[in-house]
C-alpha cells in the first residue's frame, strides 16, 4: 500500500474529515516516526509491531567483481517486529464468507482475504 492509497482508505472510512486534513495528518505521523527513528528511538504500536534502529558493526567485505577486500563501515538499519495481534491475524486460517457474515462470492470469484475484516484503525500493507 502506498501513502496515497492509505490516504484514500482513510478518506473513505472518515468522510466527515476533509481530504487535506487527512493528508496533513498522515504526513505528520510519518514525519514524526522518521524523526524518532533518526534520533535512535524505538516506536511501539501496540497490536501492530515495533520499529527499532539497529547498528551493524563495521566489517570486511569483498568486492564481488575483483575479489578485493573492502571495509564496510558501521551502519544503522531499521528493523520491524510484528506484534502479537498482527502475527495472529497473518497466521489465521483464511476467512470464509460465512464467517464474515457476508454472502459467498459468485463462482469463480476469489475467496475473502483473512485481513478483509480488519478494524478501521488498522489498514494492512499490501505487496
Amino acid at each position: 500500500m502506498t501513502r496515497s492509497e492509505l490516504i484514500e482508505r482513510i478518506v473513505e472510512r472518515a468522510p466527515h474529515v476533509p481530504r487535506r486534513e487527512v493528508e496533513a495528518i498522515v504526513h505528520a505521523v510519518f514525519d514524526e516516526m522518521s524523526r524518532a527513528l533518526v534520533a535512535g528511538k524505538r516506536i511501539e504500536l501496540r497490536g501492530f509491531g515495533v520499529f527499532a534502529v539497529r547498528t551493524r558493526r563495521a566489517r570486511t567485505g569483498r568486492n564481488p567483481k575483483t575479489g578485493e577486500r573492502v571495509l564496510v563501515p558501521t551502519r544503522r538499519t531499521l528493523s520491524f517486529s510484528a506484534g502479537k495481534e498482527l502475527r495472529e491475524r497473518l497466521n489465521a486460517p483464511p476467512a470464509t464468507a460465512e464467517s464474515l457474515g457476508v454472502a459467498p462470492p459468485p463462482d469463480g470469484a476469489l475467496p475473502a482475504h483473512p485481513l478483509a475484516a480488519t478494524p478501521a484503525f488498522i489498514i494492512p500493507a499490501t505487496g
